[in-house]
């Protein structure tokens, strides 16, 4: 969690505490060149057949230059995710209400699990290819920015529950491979899982007023 600014105004920053410096124009922008790449590669042949080689030669550059820049194959997914990653959370944090600012918590909280669900079956193929590690997977900065954002929610909505728990079994619900799971598995129905979300959370707020 950030520290509540005076006034009693809380705020939520996008940016983890441990993020890396900005990059200099130049590298920014061969950065983006690549990620351009990665992203053509992957909406042409699936995010699971993106590899450091196909995008080395997509963007013409030596793989080398790909590897400085992102690691290896599981970094430059998570770059490219980080994109999409972005977009999402620009919707919830800055975007319309019920899901943006201007909604009370509880709309928001309500709002949220089917905005996230909707938006990772969209880049299905990308968030199911872009998977930490399980030692890595809550400290993804992306997961954080959602878990902080509903613990947020949890809060400012009076419950009486244990907010951080809260927020990470939220969270937990709308597991990509879970998701996965329960759709092609179990056969259940996107809308099926958008009620599941919207019954935890009325389990876990107070009345609604009036």
């Amino acid at each position: 969690m950030t520290t509540p600014p005076p006034h009693g105004r809380t705020e939520l920053s996008l940016t983890p505490a441990d993020a890396p410096p900005p990059l200099r124009a130049d590298a920014a922008r061969n950065r983006a060149r690549l990620l351009e790449a990665a992203a053509r590669l992957a909406a042409e042949h699936g995010a699971a057949n993106v590899t450091m080689d196909a995008v080395a030669c997509a963007a013409d550059v030596g793989k080398g230059t790909v590897f400085r820049r992102f690691g290896d194959r599981a970094g430059l997914l998570l770059a490219l995710l980080d994109h999409q990653e972005q977009r999402l959370q620009a919707a919830f944090m800055s975007g319309p209400a019920p899901l943006g600012p201007g909604a009370p918590p509880r709309e928001r909280l309500h709002a949220f699990g089917p905005a996230v669900l909707r938006h990772e079956q969209d880049h299905l193929d990308l968030y199911l290819a872009a998977q930490p590690a399980p030692e890595r997977r809550y400290l993804v900065p992306a997961r954080v920015v959602r878990l902080t954002h509903l613990t947020l929610l949890l809060r400012q909505s009076g419950t009486d529950a244990d907010v951080e728990p809260a927020a990470h079994t939220l969270l937990g619900s709308l597991d990509t491979s879970l998701v996965q799971h329960l759709l092609t598995r179990r056969g259940m129905s996107l809308e099926r899982l958008e009620a599941g979300w919207h019954d935890l959370v009325s389990r876990l707020l107070p009345p609604a007023p009036g």
